[in-house]
C-alpha cells in the first residue's frame, strides 16, 4: 500500500473510532465518569493499570475500585483513614490483589504529597526532560519510593527493562491528547501530544503488523519506538491518535 493510501486509511479509521460511541466500552469511561480533574486522573490512573484482558471485565473491576474508593478517588488517595484502606483488601482483578490496591492508594498518596497531582508530577517531569521515555522511568522511580509490598512492583512497567509500558503510555494519552472527539481529556497542556508513544497491545500490534507499519515481532518498547516512529510519518504533532484506531480494528477484525 503507497504511503498516501495508508493515509487515508488511518485518517478514516480515526474519524471512526475516536467518537464518544467508544467510551462506554472501554476502560476510559471511568475517567469519564467523574468531572473534577485531580478525579479524572486518579481514577485513570487505576483503570489504566488493570487494562489488560477482557474490557468488559476492566470496566467492572475498575468501577468496583471507584465503589471501594467511595466514588471519591482523589479524596480518598489524598484522605483515606488506615481503616478505609484496609477495605481495599477485599478487592481483586486477575493478578491485581487488594494488597496491591492498598499499595497503590499510599504509593499514588506519596506523589500526590510531593507534587500536588499526578499531573504536576508529570508535567514537571517533562518539563524538565523534554522526553517521555526519561519520564515513564523516573515515574516508575518514584512511585516505588514510597514504602510498600513489593508485589505491587510487577503492575508498573518499567521501559528501563525494555517493557512497551502500554498501560502508562494509555493513561499518558488519555490526559495529554486533545481534539474534538471527545474520547481524550487533553488536561496535561505543558506535554505536547508530539511527544507521546503509542500503547501497544495485542490488537495494534497486529494490525499494525498488517499495514507494514512494524516489523518487529516482540511487542516491547523497541516495538513501540518502531512502530510510533512509523505513524509520525502520518502526523508528527499526534501520532498516537491513532491508537483507537488501530486498536478498534483490531479488536472488530474489521480492516
Amino acid at each position: 500500500m503507497e504511503q498516501n493510501e495508508l493515509k487515508e486509511l488511518l485518517d478514516n479509521l480515526y474519524f471512526k473510532y475516536n467518537t464518544p460511541d467508544f467510551i462506554e466500552p472501554d476502560p476510559i469511561s471511568i475517567p469519564h465518569s467523574f468531572s473534577r480533574k485531580e478525579d479524572i486522573e486518579v481514577s485513570g490512573f487505576f483503570a489504566s493499570t488493570i487494562a489488560w484482558g477482557n474490557r468488559k471485565a476492566i470496566v467492572k473491576s475498575a468501577n468496583r475500585m471507584m465503589d471501594y474508593m467511595g466514588r471519591e478517588p482523589y479524596r480518598f488517595v489524598a484522605e483515606a483513614s488506615n481503616k478505609e484502606i484496609e477495605s481495599l483488601g477485599t478487592f481483586v482483578h486477575r493478578t491485581f490483589s487488594g494488597e496491591d490496591f492498598k499499595a497503590f492508594v499510599l504509593m499514588m498518596r506519596a506523589v500526590c504529597a510531593g507534587y500536588g497531582s499526578l499531573g504536576n508530577f508529570f508535567e514537571q517531569k517533562y518539563i524538565e526532560t523534554g522526553d517521555i521515555r526519561r519520564v515513564l522511568s523516573l515515574f516508575r522511580t518514584e512511585f516505588l519510593s514510597a514504602e510498600h509490598n513489593p508485589h505491587a512492583d510487577k503492575h508498573i512497567s518499567s521501559i528501563d527493562k525494555g517493557a512497551a509500558c502500554k498501560r502508562l503510555c494509555m493513561y499518558l494519552r488519555w490526559m495529554v491528547r486533545h481534539d474534538d472527539g471527545g474520547v481524550d481529556f487533553g488536561l496535561w497542556r505543558k506535554i505536547p501530544a508530539s511527544a507521546l508513544y503509542l500503547p501497544l497491545d495485542v490488537h495494534s500490534g497486529n494490525i499494525s503488523r498488517q499495514l507494514g507499519l512494524l516489523t518487529r515481532k516482540q511487542s516491547d518498547w523497541k516495538a513501540v519506538e518502531e512502530v510510533t516512529s512509523a505513524l509520525r510519518t502520518f502526523d508528527p504533532s499526534d501520532p498516537t491518535k491513532y491508537d483507537f484506531a488501530l486498536f478498534g480494528v483490531g479488536i472488530n477484525q474489521a480492516l
